[in-house]
């Protein structure tokens, strides 16, 4: 319970490598009633199961311990995952303020001196349970986090792990009772968190699922293969705006540079692209040598009309992002000679495919098929000898003149043969501001 001489509690203020994902204070009016240890050891073995969330469940669980008369004042949930650019998540719950955070953790805090010198680092590191008094000086000294635990009016801060596997999962919890968690209470925390871990190793499971598919194949495509869509000729048709891009003088710079360095500036250039693609609301499918595809569906942009200017800003973002990064390389690729300036070629067009699965038995790829891809394709390949770096077809021109943006207009190139197409097409190319 509260002490009356509780100071006021702080407003939340995360670092720059940790982003707010979700806020919630509903936790305490879900709570039924007084409880005690085996009221809650009951929840989660019977019922913890069916709270849709780790941020809830988590939230739920802190408040259950509350109304069990546990002093618990401030509790965190750390767990790492898998992920290319993330350490992993954390919820903290505060009963001064009623908030339970979900937030998200970079690979920068691994950098960060705060970070560093922390309990929860010493933790991570071994495994090891920390039991800390914020009121002793040598305490304050050691772990950055206790000064401002001393000053809130905390008197222990315990940080356990929880399991045994490989993303460090590790709950903390804190309290103002002037004489700390007795050691009832700290045996029973152990106990629940033991439990409550059983369920975090589930839900971080599903995460790293979400995670590392959505990575590879992309978030549409992910999301169907974790739905069940993951039969060989399971899928749907759907109809898009389709991408096909491809680096200007890959052979050469692959002929000319080190493997090593030739990686570093291709993701340099596809983080452009993909940037600019997923802002405008488009889904990356595959990576192909120095190809990529991407896909803006029509059912996500409402009409054909929203579907085309989306992939056409989008590929006039990534022609300023592709120049950009040659004038100002990030640090990774700013010591290699003789790549920049890099410049794509971008061919768009529009129609049904199949977005599904393909491939053998034991080894599938989730993608589209569909002559709508094969005419992008042969779009994309007269970007060269048109000397053109983005060239539509006319079913995207048209939709881009129908949708009226304001600030770009397109001019025909005339009527061209596309290999492997009876008939020509008329092919259209942007006309920029600074081109007007």
């Amino acid at each position: 319970m509260q002490s009356p001489e509780t100071p006021k509690v702080a407003e939340r203020v995360y670092p720059p490598m940790v982003r707010l994902l979700a806020r919630s204070s509903g936790g305490r009016d879900r709570v039924p009633g007084k409880q005690d240890w085996r009221d809650i050891e009951r929840w989660l073995l019977e019922d913890g199961g069916q709270v849709p969330t780790l941020h809830a469940l988590f939230e739920a669980f802190c408040w259950h311990l509350v109304a069990a008369d546990v002093p618990l004042h401030r509790a965190s949930l750390h767990v790492g995952t898998l992920h290319p650019q993330l350490l992993g998540f954390a919820w903290n719950w505060s009963e001064g303020d009623g908030f339970c955070d979900e937030v998200q953790v970079s690979e920068e805090a691994l950098q960060d001196p705060a970070f560093l010198r922390s309990p929860l680092a010493v933790v991570f590191r071994t495994g090891e349970e920390l039991v800390l008094d914020p009121r002793d000086d040598a305490t304050v000294a050691q772990y950055g986090i206790m000064a401002d635990l001393r000053q809130a009016g905390f008197t222990q801060y315990v940080a356990i792990p929880l399991g045994a596997g490989d993303y460090h999962n590790v709950a903390t919890v804190a309290t103002r009772h002037p004489d700390g968690f007795s050691p009832e209470q700290h045996e029973i925390l152990r106990s629940l968190l033991r439990l409550l871990a059983l369920h975090v190793e589930r839900h971080i499971a599903v995460r790293i699922s979400q995670n590392v598919v959505a990575t590879y194949l992309g978030a549409d495509a992910g999301k169907a293969v974790l739905d069940g869509v993951i039969k060989r000729g399971k899928g749907s048709r759907i109809e898009a705006v389709i991408w096909v891009s491809d680096l200007r003088g890959f052979t050469d710079l692959s002929d000319r540079l080190a493997p090593d360095d030739m990686l570093l500036i291709l993701n340099a250039y596809f983080s452009a692209l993909v940037e600019a693609i997923t802002q405008h609301g488009g889904d990356v499918l595959k990576f192909v040598g120095d190809g990529l595809l991407a896909v803006f569906p029509l059912e996500r942009t409402y009409d054909q009309a929203n579907a085309a200017t989306a992939a056409l800003a989008a590929a006039l973002d990534a022609e300023i992002a592709v120049t950009e990064l040659g004038l100002n390389p990030p640090d990774e690729v700013s010591d290699i000679v003789g790549w920049a300036p890099l410049q794509s070629g971008i061919g768009l067009h529009v129609g049904d495919v199949f977005f599904g699965n393909v491939g053998a038995a034991n080894r599938l790829d989730f993608t589209v098929i569909g002559s709508a891809v094969n005419t992008a394709s042969r779009v994309e390949g007269l970007t060269k000898p048109l000397a053109q770096p983005i060239i539509m077809t006319a079913p995207v021109a048209n939709s881009v003149a129908v949708a009226a943006m304001a600030t770009v207009a397109v001019e025909s190139l005339g009527r061209h043969n596309l290999r492997g197409l009876p008939e020509p097409m008329d092919l259209f190319a942007p006309i920029r501001p600074r081109d007007a």
